[in-house]
């Protein structure tokens, strides 16, 4: 790329935001053009490269960031034990989703574990250094101090799914409501009349919608809704156990249940196989991410595909963009920095 030695209209040197206006762009996607990003288009680019020489703007990744407090790391945060993010592909799929993204950049990325409140403490620290350009930030609770600490310090952040319908953080989610009324709806459409819920944690939000998307299908086919059916699990193997088992004993007649995780899913198919139920044939099994544990149960597995590898690109465009931007989210409104992307049913033999 050509770089001449005119200076910007204040005669200094050429900064991010004169290119930006030069080109008609963005400051998000002149940052995209400058690190070979992919995701910009060939006229884009063109124009982003022609105020670029035009102005002689310099993009020298050191000099940037030493004008601008860069350190060009940003932190995959994970508030939960390690046991767990090795134990549920959600986790390892958003991170491939994040490193390919991620890949087209010259930027670093840090794994962090904040599942204890020592981990949280050291987290803080960490943080309040101002060490990373940036967080992302997954499986947030609603009860999270992080996103307010992240928010406090001034460090942008992007959450992958919103703490509530009024999040104020920049976040990438998926259609959990419409996803939990789609598992819903093929289980009526399968002829299946006493169905139930194991849900995740109810300080997720996800959680949340996904049982109000299986409310409202069951009301709008003219069912009632028997609480008595949904039970709360905690996203882990040995709570989908537990949740059948007590499923089993409310309702021995039940003929599908709806899993909010397949991790979950796959406890209780291990629990309806030692009751002596077949599956489908006596009861009818949905569960939720379509991870490689959906393709690999027997019989294969039924589920509402999250999807997790584009979440976590999604999030690194709009932590990028936050980062070139660095003024509050707040003071820009939050159009276009709540995404939401669509949930599919994958069918499979289970149901």
């Amino acid at each position: 790329m050509a770089v001449h030695g005119t200076r910007g209209r204040s005669g200094k040197r050429p900064t991010l935001e004169e290119v930006a206006a030069r080109a008609g762009v963005g400051r998000g996607t002149v940052s995209r053009v400058i690190n070979g990003s992919p995701r910009v288009s060939d006229a884009t680019r063109a124009a982003v490269e022609a105020a670029v020489a035009e102005l002689g703007y310099v993009p020298n990744t050191a000099a940037r960031a030493l004008a601008a407090n860069r350190t060009d790391a940003i932190a995959l945060v994970v508030p939960e034990p390690e046991t767990r993010f090795f134990a549920e592909p959600y986790f390892s799929d958003m991170l491939r989703g994040v490193g390919a993204a991620l890949s087209d950049t010259e930027m670093q990325l840090l794994l962090i574990f904040a599942g204890s409140d020592r981990e949280r403490r050291r987290l803080a620290q960490y943080l309040a250094a101002h060490r990373v350009d940036g967080v992302l930030l997954v499986s947030v609770h609603a009860d999270d101090p992080l996103p307010d600490l992240l928010s406090q310090l001034e460090i942008p952040a992007v959450i992958s799914g919103r703490r509530s319908a009024e999040e104020t953080l920049p976040s990438v989610d998926s259609d959990n409501y419409g996803g939990g009324r789609a598992a819903v709806e093929h289980l009526l459409g399968r002829g299946c009349r006493t169905i139930a819920h194991i849900a995740g944690r109810l300080d997720v939000f996800g959680a949340q919608r996904r049982i109000d998307g299986y409310r409202d299908a069951l009301r709008d086919a003219g069912r009632g809704v028997d609480e008595d059916l949904i039970i709360t699990g905690d996203f882990t193997e040995e709570g989908g156990r537990r949740a059948m088992k007590e499923l089993l004993a409310r309702r021995p007649t039940l003929d599908a249940v709806f899993a909010g995780s397949d991790v979950m899913a796959a406890g209780a198919r291990q629990v309806l196989r030692e009751a002596g139920r077949r599956t489908p044939d006596d009861v009818a099994l949905v569960g939720y991410d379509d991870s490689a544990i959906a393709r690999h149960m027997d019989p294969p597995l039924t589920s509402v595909r999250q999807p997790i590898e584009d979440m976590g690109r999604a999030m690194l465009d709009l932590l990028l963009d936050e980062i070139a931007d660095r003024r509050p989210a707040v003071s820009r409104g939050l159009d276009k920095r709540q995404l939401v992307l669509p949930a599919t049913l994958v069918e499979r033999a289970s149901s």
